[in-house]
Order: C-alpha cells, then sequence, then structure tokens
C-alpha cells in the first residue's frame, strides 16, 4: 500500500523511536496534566489531547507502514533480569496490533475532545484528562507487547485506570460500590490469566511470544494433573485459564457483574472503557493467542458457549431497562458475547472486526447518550424524555446512524461483521455451534428490539420531561457535537470498506493462525463475490429480516401502542422482575460471595484472632506465667526451717539421681 505524501517525512526517524513514542505521547499528556492540573485546571486538555493525537496520528502511519510489508518484533528496553529470564518492554507490530493502535487512539481521541465539553466546570477536569490519557496508554501497551509479562502489565494497569474512573466521582457512595466491584470481579479474573501465564513460563521456559508460538506444536499432546489421578490437556488448561482472565476484562458471564455498574463513571470514560479499550482487551488477547486456543477443542467450545450465553441472556436484560447508559451497557455485552462466540468458532477475524466496526458504532452510541444527558440536565431516564429531534438534529442524526449499525442493518458496519459471525457460526462444528447460533439469531431480533426502543423513547413521540427541561432544551455545543459526526462516519461505512481485506483477504494471516480444519472463514470466503452480493445473501437469510422486525414491532409498540408494553410486563410479570433484576446476580453474588467473605472473616476473627491468638498465644501465655507464679509464691514463706527442709529434699533427691545413674 502506498504510503500517504503526510507521512513520508517520518521515516527520517528511526521506526523503534516511533513506536515508542506511541504509548509515551498520551503517559507524558497524563503526567503533565495530573502533576500541574492544580495550574492549568480548564486547559489541562491542552495538555492531555495533544498527546493523544501524536499517538493517533503515528499510530496511522504505523498502520500504513506495516501494510506495506513492514512488521516488526523485537525488545525496546530491558528493566530486569533473573538469571537467564529477562523482563523488557518489547513490541510486535503486525497487522492485528496496527489495527488496534489506530481504533484504541482514534476513540479515545473522540473521547478526548467530547471530555472538553462534556467535563466542562467539573471540579476534577484535570484529574480526568489525565486519568483517561493513562488508560489510553495502558490500553496501547497491552496491544503492542510482545511477550506475556508486558501484557499482564497493560492488562493490570487498564483495570487499575478503569478503577479511578469509574469511582470518579467519590462523593457517591453508588460510585464507590462500583468501583469496588468492578475491581474485585476483575481480580477473580485476572487470578486464572496468571496461573496461565505461570503455567506458560513452566513449560515453556519463557513469556515472549514468538517462541512460546514456535514450541506450541511439540507440546500439543503434554498433558498435567491438576487434580491428581486426571489428565488434563495442557494447551486446554493454558487456554482455558487465560480466557477466565478474557471473562473478566471482556465482561463475559458470570464475571459480567461490574460492567453495567460502570455506568457511575462520566459518560466519556463509559465509551472509552465500553468502545475500544478495556472489555475488548479479552477479545484482542485471545485472538492474539490463536495458536494456543487452535489446539484444544474443549477450550473453543467453551469459549463459543459463554460468548452465546452471554450474548442472549444480556440481550434480554437490555429489553427492559430504563436508564440510556445502562441499555447502551447491555448492549456492550450482548456484542462481546458475539465477539466472544466468533472467537470460540475460530472465526478470529470476524470477531476483531467486529471489535472495530463495534468501536465506532458503540462509542458514538455513548457520546450521543452523554449528549442527551447533558441536554437534559442530567437526567437519564428514557420514560422522561421523547421528541428531542426537533431540539438535538445533530444528536438524533449521528444517533439512528449508531443504532442502525448496532442493529445490523445495511449498509451499516454492524451488519457486515454481525452477519459475518453469524456465518461462521453455522459452518462451524466445534461442539455448542447449534445453541451459539440460534442464540445470536435470536439475539438479533432482541437487539434491534432493545436499541430502537431507547431511540423510539428519546426522540420521538411526545416529550415527557418537566416544563423546566424542556424550555432549556437545545443541541449540545460542537465539542460534543463534531465527535459525533467524526465517529457517525466509520459506524456507516467501516464495515462496507474493510469486510473483503479483513475476513476474506489475507489481512490477518500473519498474525492470526487457524488449523484447516477449523477455517470457517476460509469457506465463506469460496462464497464471497463482493459487497452487494453479500448484502443480496443477507436478504435471504432470516437474520437481516429478525433485525427489520424487532425495529418494526419496536416502533409498534412505543410509538403506535404505547400502552402495551406496561401490560405485557404486567402479564408476564415473573419474567419481567428476573430480567429487572439481572437473573438475581448480584443478589447471588452479595449473600454468597459478600456475606460469605465476611462470615469467613467473622469467623477467623473469633476463633482464630479472639479465642486462638489474643486468647491462647498472647493472653494465654500471660495467664500461664501467672498461675506459675502464683503456685511458686507459695513456696517462698519466709521461714527459715521451710527453705532447709527443701534444701535437704533436695539433697536427697539429687543423692538418690546419682546413685540410680552410677548403679
Amino acid at each position: 500500500m502506498t504510503m500517504p505524501v503526510i507521512f513520508e517525512w517520518l521515516y527520517q526517524f528511526p521506526m523503534r523511536a516511533i513506536y515508542l513514542a506511541i504509548p509515551l505521547a498520551p503517559l507524558l499528556g497524563a503526567l503533565v496534566a495530573g502533576l500541574f492540573g492544580w495550574k492549568l485546571k480548564e486547559k489541562a486538555h491542552w495538555a492531555a489531547v495533544p498527546g493523544v493525537a501524536v499517538a493517533f496520528f503515528l499510530a496511522v502511519f504505523v498502520l500504513f507502514d506495516v501494510l506495506a510489508g513492514n512488521t516488526f518484533y523485537g525488545d525496546v528496553y530491558t528493566w530486569g533480569m533473573v538469571g537467564d529470564v529477562s523482563a523488557h518492554v518489547g513490541f510486535q507490530i503486525d497487522r492485528l496490533s496496527a489495527m488496534m493502535m489506530v481504533v484504541v487512539t482514534f476513540v479515545s481521541l473522540c473521547v478526548h475532545i467530547y471530555t472538553i465539553g462534556y467535563m466542562h466546570g467539573d471540579p476534577g477536569y484535570a484529574r480526568f484528562f489525565s486519568y483517561i490519557a493513562l488508560f489510553t496508554f495502558s490500553m496501547l501497551m497491552l496491544v503492542m507487547s510482545n511477550n506475556f509479562l508486558q501484557l499482564f502489565f497493560g492488562w493490570e494497569a487498564v483495570g487499575l485506570v478503569s478503577y479511578l474512573l469509574i469511582g470518579f466521582w467519590f462523593t457517591r457512595e453508588s460510585a464507590i460500590y462500583a468501583n469496588l466491584k468492578a475491581f474485585l470481579v476483575n481480580r477473580v479474573g485476572d487470578f486464572g490469566f496468571l496461573i496461565g501465564i505461570a503455567a506458560i513460563y513452566k513449560y515453556f521456559g519463557t513469556l515472549d511470544y514468538a517462541t512460546v508460538f514456535a514450541r506450541v506444536g511439540e507440546l500439543a499432546q503434554t498433558t498435567v494433573q491438576i487434580i491428581p489421578g486426571y489428565e488434563w490437556s495442557l494447551m486446554t488448561w493454558i487456554a482455558l485459564m487465560l480466557f477466565i482472565g478474557a471473562m473478566g476484562k471482556s465482561a463475559q458471564v458470570p464475571l459480567h457483574v461490574w460492567l453495567p455498574d460502570s455506568m457511575e463513571g462520566p459518560t466519556p470514560i463509559s465509551a472509552l472503557i465500553h468502545a475500544a479499550t478495556m472489555v475488548t482487551a479479552g477479545i484482542f488477547m485471545v485472538a492474539r493467542m490463536s495458536p494456543i486456543y487452535e489446539l484444544s477443542t474443549t477450550a473453543l467450545s467453551v469459549v463459543m458457549v459463554i460468548g452465546a450465553i452471554t450474548a442472549l441472556s444480556m440481550a434480554l436484560v437490555g429489553l427492559v431497562q430504563n436508564d440510556i447508559k445502562r441499555v447502551v451497557a447491555y448492549s456492550t455485552l450482548s456484542q462481546l458475547g458475539y465477539m466472544t462466540t466468533a472467537l470460540g468458532a475460530s472465526a478470529y477475524a470476524a470477531g476483531v472486526f467486529h471489535l472495530m466496526t463495534h468501536a465506532f458504532f458503540k462509542a458514538l452510541l455513548f457520546l450521543a447518550a452523554g449528549s442527551v444527558i447533558h441536554a437534559m440536565h442530567h437526567e437519564q431516564d428514557i420514560r422522561k424524555m421523547g421528541g428531542l429531534r426537533k431540539y438535538m438534529p445533530i444528536t438524533y442524526v449521528t444517533s439512528i446512524i449508531g443504532s442502525l449499525a448496532l442493529a445490523g442493518i445495511p449498509p451499516f458496519a454492524g451488519f457486515f461483521s454481525k452477519d459475518a459471525i453469524i456465518e461462521a457460526v453455522e459452518l462451524s462444528h466445534t461442539p455448542g455451534a447449534a445453541f451459539a447460533y440460534f442464540a445470536l439469531v435470536v439475539g438479533v431480533f432482541l437487539t434491534a428490539f432493545y436499541s430502537f426502543r431507547m431511540f423510539f423513547l428519546v426522540f420521538h413521540g411526545q416529550p415527557r420531561m418537566d416544563e423546566h427541561t424542556r424550555h432549556h432544551l437545545h443541541e449540545s455545543p460542537w465539542v460534543i457535537t463534531v465527535p459525533l459526526v467524526i465517529l457517525a462516519v466509520p459506524s456507516a461505512l467501516a464495515g462496507l470498506l474493510y469486510i473483503e481485506p479483513m475476513l476474506f483477504g489475507p489481512y490477518f494471516a500473519d498474525a492470526i493462525r487457524v488449523l484447516p480444519e477449523h477455517d470457517v472463514l476460509g469457506h465463506l470466503a469460496e462464497e464471497w463475490h463482493g459487497v452487494l452480493p453479500f448484502i443480496l445473501h443477507g436478504l435471504q437469510t432470516p437474520t437481516l429480516w429478525l433485525a427489520v422486525a424487532g425495529i418494526g414491532l419496536s416502533a409498534f409498540f412505543y410509538l403506535v401502542r404505547p400502552d402495551w408494553p406496561a401490560a405485557i410486563a404486567s402479564a408476564f410479570r415473573p419474567v419481567y422482575v428476573m430480567l429487572d433484576r439481572k437473573y438475581w446476580a448480584d443478589e447471588f453474588n452479595n449473600l454468597v460471595f459478600a456475606k460469605g467473605a465476611l462470615g469467613i472473616g467473622r469467623l477467623f476473627w473469633k476463633v482464630g484472632d479472639v479465642k486462638l491468638i489474643d486468647g491462647s498465644l498472647v493472653n494465654g501465655t500471660a495467664n500461664l506465667v501467672g498461675r506459675i507464679a502464683l503456685l511458686l509464691r507459695q513456696v517462698q514463706t519466709g521461714y527459715i526451717y521451710h527453705y532447709a527442709f527443701a534444701m535437704i529434699i533436695g539433697l536427697f533427691a539429687l543423692m538418690t539421681y546419682f546413685l540410680i545413674i552410677q548403679g
């Protein structure tokens, strides 16, 4: 691919310096905004935004360079060595990481610009810019890494910064609860992730990707005894442990419970977490580890089934949500399920393609939701909105583009990536594929229904807000609407432009490995005849018509007969309550894990601390010394004849002892 002229002058710099500059530019912006925020105040964006802009500009240059055939794999800095084991910062710059770098920096730049308007007047303005720039740095270190240690560093860093961002408004009790919940749930997943990395080091003797991937064939038949007497495939064990980490970061059932509560953070960070950074880390990691997953059908099956369950169950919960941000949040959970299912079907390219298209339209939907919240004076209940299209035309148009992309209507981006996943799963022979196909197809209808339920309730119908709010309704300022317009372009066109090279071309040829017997996208490629035939084929499948039916039914319920949804919810009260309570997952976790942990802690306190340590060891020792002293005190009478008697008895005892020994 020909390099644009605008980038040509960059070739005078060493490529390693450019690779380093991509993550370091947002890190520098984060440090300046964080350390000098007290001085910069509402000008802190001048530190963070240029850093991310530089990272995006350089990431685009690197993508063109990689597409021209210039990849990179190597270490740039060694910061520690123990024996033969070195801990180093290294980069793997190939087509997968280059694409991720562009997506992360592009969405992050849009969010940074949007934040200027959305967070204006907030006392934590500078702190917020420091956090989101640091978030971008962490994600870039993750996707650019060439070894598991650096991957783990980026993995934990995005978790840490998400904790800070979700609890950004730390005076709210709900925000503190949400960030602790996210932190703890991710620690569960990260524990499994760390076990997987430890197993890799134990059996491969290295943490470098290239060495590990080159040797997976040698250890493909190796077994381990996790439970004595039961043999496990080493590849299955490693793949499952790594996937537990992905379940936490990418919010798969049952480690999904933190993601809806992350809405407690400001809307810009909701867009950044849900679109291009933290939740996509797990999807990226599994795609990167494709050489390992391809050697375990069991692991692929688990990945596929977990993804399908997440896609279907979270779409159902999205039907009953009334908070505008939570509707979009549950759509994120469901779409992450689609991506995960694609990974389980060995359609890694389709999963990553959907990751890319989803990043654009999900960031668009979140930022559009933030625009609505900003105009509604921070009201988030969609039942108290309505008729906003007259007041917010730019937000309205961009929202309908994002909603159509999410619903999977051609020619918008979501149609191509979602339809490719469903077609790939239908062709898969991995155990669980039939269930996964059913779940994804039903999910198409549900996704279209709940996304347009939100759209119609917010922008159509009669206004339902109070008179004061209605009187002050207006379109958001340009720093909010410009990122919406920018994100609307790839939300509409990315699928159309990139489906052929990314799914049916050689784009991921070197970055992703698929065994011939698992190559479902290869079978799809045999039927590929271009974008237009792909759309025409979609017209002949139930998937597209289910999406259209979901939009139509939503329009009927919320525009023609708005009294029906409440009547249906009343008629099916048990089902509605189950979905409204999110399958009682939070109640179960609170009862079993939270209260269980408190109970165990109380047991250790009362038995271990109070009775054993304090009662027996600390106070018990003192009591024992006191009792001995009390006994010995009886001997100290002060009478000479008592002491003389004791000396005689003692002398007699010693003589008896020595006589016995001599005898």
